[in-house]
C-alpha cells in the first residue's frame, strides 16, 4: 500500500508540473496584452453588474430602475463613477491620514490580482501566437486565490481604523471576523475538489472535469462554497460590515470621491472573482455546458467560444448574488456567526472525511456500485431515524399541549382591572355580557343613583 500511495503521489507530481507547462514562455506583449485584457475585462463587468443588479431588483420590486442615462439607462453606473471622481475628497481630522488612503488601495489592488490565475478558455491563437487564454498557473493557484484574496480584507480592516470614528472601527472589525469565519467554510469545500481533481491547479481541475462536473458529485462542497462566497464578499444578507441601518455605511463612512469608488469597485470585482472560481472549481470552467459540449466531436470547446460559456456561467452566478439581496433579509450578527461557525464548518469537516473515505475506498479497488450500496443503505436508515424521532417528538409536543389545554385556568375578563372579552377559543365563568357593568363586590357607584338616593332623602 505505501508502495501504490507512493506511485500516486509521484504521478500527481509529475501531473501538476505538465499541467503549469507553457506559462512564463509567452512573449512579453503577450503577457502585457493579457494583462490589460484582465483589467478592462474587470472594469467593464463591474459597470454592466452594476446597471444590472439594479434593473434586477427594481423589476423585482416592481420600479422602473435607470434608464435616464445611456440606452435604457445601460450607462448610470458610469455616469456615477465619473461623479464620485468629481466629488471633493473629504480627509477627517482625526484620521491616519497616510493609512485612511492606503486602504481602498490596499483593498481594490489584490481583486484585481486573483483573475489572473482563473482560465478563461484553452489555447487560442494571438496575432500568430500560440496561448493560453490564462495570464499564470501554479501547482498551488488555488491556495494562492485564497491568499490574495483574505489580504483584501487588510484594507477594510485599516479603513475603520484610520477613520477615527466608532461606527467605522466597528465595521473594520466585523469585516475580519465575517471573512475569518467564512473563508475556513470555503477553504474547507475545496478539500474535495483537490481529492477528486489530485491537483490544485486551477487549470488542471477544469481538465479533469472534461466528463462530469463537480457541481453534480460534490454537491455539498457547491453549496458550502455558495453560501461562503456571499459571506466573504461583505453582500446582503451578509452585508453587516456596512449595515446601513446600525453602522451607518460601516467601514465606508469616513469615505467619499474616488477612495469611496474604490471600495465599491473592490465589492464588485470580488463579486465577480468568487463567481469565477466557483465556475473554475464546480461548473466545469470554460468548459461548454451539455448537450453543447457533445455537437461536432468538441468544437464548442476550442477557439474563442468557451470564453463565451466561462462568462455566461459567470453571470448566472451573479444573477444569485442579485436574487439573494432582492429576497432575503439581513442576518442578525449572532445568526451569522453561527451559521458559519455551527454549520458550514462542521458540515465541510464531515464531508471531507466522508469524501475521503470514498477515495480510498476506490483506490483500495471498492467499485461505484458497492459505494453507493452503502451509502444509500446509510441514507435510508438516517432517514428512517430522523422520520422516527420526529414523529416521537410531534407526539410528545401533541401530549404536553394537551396537559397544558386540560391544566389551563377559566377566563377572568376583570384580571387585569379592567373589562377585556374573550379571545375566541376561550371561555370564562363569567359572561361577556357581565364584562359591561362593574364586578361584583366593587365600591363603585353611578353618580345618576347617589343624587336619586340623596332627593328622595
Amino acid at each position: 500500500m505505501t508502495t501504490r500511495l507512493a506511485d500516486q503521489l509521484g504521478r500527481a507530481e509529475i501531473q501538476a508540473v505538465e499541467q503549469v507547462e507553457g506559462f512564463g514562455a509567452d512573449p512579453w506583449w503577450i503577457i502585457a496584452l493579457k494583462c490589460l485584457g484582465i483589467f478592462v475585462l474587470l472594469l467593464l463587468m463591474t459597470l454592466f453588474v452594476i446597471v444590472f443588479e439594479r434593473k434586477v431588483v427594481a423589476r423585482m420590486q416592481h420600479r422602473i430602475g435607470p434608464n435616464r442615462v445611456g440606452p435604457k439607462g445601460w450607462l448610470q453606473s458610469l455616469a456615477d463613477g465619473v461623479k464620485l471622481m468629481l466629488k471633493e475628497d473629504i480627509v477627517p481630522k482625526a484620521a491616519d491620514r497616510v493609512v485612511y488612503i492606503l486602504a481602498p488601495i490596499i483593498s481594490a489592488v489584490p481583486a484585481f490580482l486573483v483573475f489572473g490565475l482563473i482560465p478563461l478558455g484553452p489555447e487560442v491563437s494571438i496575432f500568430g501566437e500560440t496561448t493560453r487564454l490564462q495570464l499564470t498557473d501554479t501547482p498551488v493557484a488555488v491556495l494562492l486565490i485564497l491568499a490574495i484574496a483574505s489580504s483584501g480584507v487588510y484594507g477594510l480592516m485599516l479603513a475603520g481604523w484610520s477613520s477615527g470614528s466608532p461606527y467605522p472601527l466597528l465595521g473594520g472589525l466585523r469585516s475580519s471576523a465575517q471573512v475569518i469565519s467564512y473563508e475556513l467554510a470555503m477553504s474547507l469545500s475545496f478539500v474535495a475538489v483537490f481529492l477528486f481533481a489530485g491537483t490544485m491547479s486551477t487549470s488542471g481541475i477544469v481538465e479533469s472535469q472534461e466528463r462530469i462536473w463537480y457541481a453534480l458529485i460534490l454537491a455539498p462542497s457547491f453549496v458550502v462554497y455558495m453560501v461562503s462566497m456571499v459571506g466573504e464578499t461583505n453582500r446582503a444578507p451578509f452585508d453587516l460590515p456596512e449595515a446601513e441601518g446600525e453602522l451607518v455605511a460601516g467601514f465606508g463612512t469616513e469615505y467619499s470621491s474616488i477612495k469611496y469608488a474604490m471600495f465599491f469597485l473592490a465589492e464588485y470585482i470580488n463579486m465577480i472573482n468568487v463567481s469565477a472560481l466557483a465556475t473554475t472549481l464546480f461548473l466545469g470552467g470554460w468548459r461548454a455546458p451539455w448537450p453543447l459540449s457533445a455537437i461536432g466531436d468538441g468544437m464548442f470547446n476550442e477557439g474563442w467560444w468557451p470564453l463565451l460559456w466561462f462568462l455566461a456561467k459567470v453571470l448566472v452566478l451573479l444573477f444569485v448574488f442579485i436574487w439573494l439581496r432582492g429576497t432575503l433579509p439581513r442576518f442578525r450578527y449572532d445568526q451569522f456567526m453561527k451559521l458559519g461557525w455551527k454549520v458550514l464548518i462542521p458540515f465541510s469537516l464531515a464531508w471531507i472525511v466522508l469524501v475521503g473515505g470514498l477515495r480510498l475506498a476506490m483506490n483500495e479497488g471498492v467499485t461505484r456500485q458497492q459505494i453507493f450500496l452503502v451509502v444509500g443503505i446509510a441514507l435510508a436508515v438516517f432517514m428512517v431515524i430522523s422520520f422516527i424521532s420526529s414523529w416521537i417528538g410531534e407526539r410528545v409536543r401533541d401530549d404536553e399541549e394537551e396537559s397544558e389545554d386540560a391544566a389551563e385556568k377559566p377566563f377572568d375578563p376583570f384580571a387585569g382591572g379592567h373589562p377585556v372579552p374573550p379571545l375566541p377559543g376561550q371561555q370564562g365563568s363569567t359572561p361577556v355580557a357581565a364584562t359591561v357593568g362593574p364586578p361584583a363586590g366593587s365600591d363603585h357607584t353611578d353618580e345618576s343613583d347617589s343624587s336619586e338616593e340623596g332627593t328622595r332623602a
